[in-house]
């Protein structure tokens, strides 16, 4: 880090009432390697440190104004209550600091409203205070705001990610935590991989999935504004390093999860994501993308460890933690197929999300529920609720065929399936068996089974659900022949844990 100016005189003016008059002097200050915050009252400034790194240069106070005014735009994108205004600090004639006043520039800062940090998606993970409601919203908000993105025509594809990892190799070398050993293993890994799926990228890139995203995008970067989740602080000083794939974008909030032990998480995020984006051709790179992501993490946080201090040994089993995920994400499981199936109100659903996280390839399965898929079909949103006419035998069977085809194209794509359906009907579950057979995947076929007692209360008590299953529904069901079912069964009674290990046994058993 080469500093190029003395900011104190701009820092003292920031912590003075002259700067923010009326706010009450309790000023906290947050340090970081490019940013001086300083929490006044209920504003947050944010202060460029005058610094001149290797990817980044703040060293004159013109380069910080622009920098800041970047910083601004681009956040408005997706925290527009929070980024309030760029604040030119300037010298007066008679020698006095002043907030945009008519002097000469000396220094510039972003004003912005003060959260709850308690609020921050980092310390709600920590918390235990995640939810997946939160998450759902999250995962909408993450397609909405990548739908709306600039679209980069020029940009993307397999060269940058190649440039990315001949960085991580060079700066890996250099590294002394990690045996020289793994390393090799994990950049031939990731070249491997990247030469497997660089024809993709390409593609995708000719497609418009490559553009101006967040760039940063991982827990800390997330926060809790007026009940909604809110991205913020994005990657504002290097428009190379945030015009990337949306899904690379998206797999760094992923592997985040994925590193703090949140595997269901990330697939919840993953499969809503997906629900909203039309992004599956990307699926066979997010492995690639998240073992990047978590390569990148592992040498940053590397670079920590000699000025750490007290902190030197957590840091060092951090990036060491990174460094695994890594190589972990770069092997992946094979994909397979699980269609779970059951009458309304078994469960279904709640053991499909707890089973996918462990199926196929990083972050998991996708889930595709005849539920979604007929929401889709009518264009509604999944919780709403649909008129009778919606479950005709002709739209139930033409839901089931979508399902069928989707499930087709992911398993043609190297990825996991997990297939969350009634399945009453005899011939949709030979259709679905068949269809891991021509896909040359191994098969899993699960049945739930609850007392009737239990399905009409689950039914009855659901709220804000994709089902539109009725205690009437059930009723109906319970009357309906079902053909020979060769799937093993569960009793669904219990507790999902046990259930869910149950499911796991039967699924490894299979293999």
């Amino acid at each position: 880090m080469v500093p190029s100016q003395d900011q104190g005189e701009a820092i003292a003016f920031l912590n003075s009432a002259a700067a923010f008059g009326g706010e009450e002097r309790d000023v906290r200050t947050i340090v970081t390697h490019i940013s001086i915050v300083l929490l006044i009252g209920a504003r947050a400034i944010k202060l460029k440190r005058a610094v001149r790194l290797p990817y980044v240069d703040f060293s004159t106070a013109e380069r910080r104004l622009a920098t800041c005014e970047q910083e601004l735009r681009l956040n408005r994108r997706t925290a527009p209550m929070l980024y309030r205004a760029v604040r030119r600090i300037t010298r007066e004639p008679d020698g006095r600091l002043a907030l945009d006043g008519k002097g000469v520039l000396v220094d510039a800062v972003i004003e912005m409203a003060r959260f709850d940090e308690s609020g921050l998606f980092d310390r709600m993970a920590l918390a235990g205070a995640l939810t997946p409601p939160l998450m759902t919203k999250l995962a909408g908000g993450i397609a909405a705001f990548h739908a709306g993105a600039a679209i980069a025509a020029d940009c993307g594809g397999a060269a940058p990610m190649a440039a990315v990892l001949d960085i991580n190799e060079r700066v890996l070398a250099m590294t002394e935590i990690f045996p020289r050993d793994d390393v090799v293993r994990l950049i031939e890994a990731s070249r491997a991989a990247l030469a497997a799926h660089a024809a993709r990228l390409d593609t995708r890139a000719g497609d418009g999935k490559v553009r101006r995203c967040h760039g940063d995008l991982h827990l800390r970067n997330i926060c809790l504004v007026d009940g909604e989740p809110t991205l913020f602080d994005c990657l504002e000083f290097d428009e190379e390093l945030a015009t990337t794939d949306v899904l690379y974008d998206l797999a760094f909030l992923l592997m985040d999860l994925w590193h703090r032990g949140m595997e269901g998480y990330a697939n919840l995020v993953f499969n809503r994501y997906l629900d909203e984006a039309d992004e599956e051709d990307g699926l066979p790179a997010l492995p690639l993308f998240m073992a990047v992501r978590a390569t990148v993490r592992a040498h940053v946080t590397a670079a920590q460890v000699a000025d750490a201090g007290a902190e030197a040994t957590a840091r060092r089993e951090e990036a060491h933690a990174y460094f695994a995920l890594a190589l972990r994400l770069l092997d992946p499981r094979p994909a397979r197929l699980v269609a779970v199936g059951g009458l309304s109100g078994s469960g279904k659903s709640t053991l499909a999300a707890a089973l996918a996280p462990g199926i196929g390839p990083a972050p998991g399965a996708r889930i595709l529920a005849t539920d979604r898929i007929r929401k889709r079909l009518f264009g509604v949103a999944a919780e709403t609720r649909l008129p009778p006419d919606a479950y005709r035998p002709n739209v139930s069977g033409q839901v089931y065929g979508i399902l069928a085809a989707r499930a087709e194209s992911v398993l043609s794509l190297g990825h996991g399936v997990v297939a969350d359906a009634v399945f009453d009907r005899p011939d949709d579950r030979s259709r679905i068996a068949d269809l891991a057979s021509s896909a040359g995947v191994a098969f899993h076929g699960l049945w739930l089974e609850a007392s009737p007692e239990r399905l009409l209360r689950r039914v009855a008590d659901r709220r804000n659900d994709a089902s539109d299953a009725t205690p009437d529904v059930v009723k109906d069901q319970l009357g309906r022949p079902l053909g020979a079912i060769q799937w093993p069964r569960l009793i669904a009674d219990g507790d999902m844990g046990a259930i869910r290990a149950a499911a796991t046994r039967i699924i490894d058993d299979e293999i």
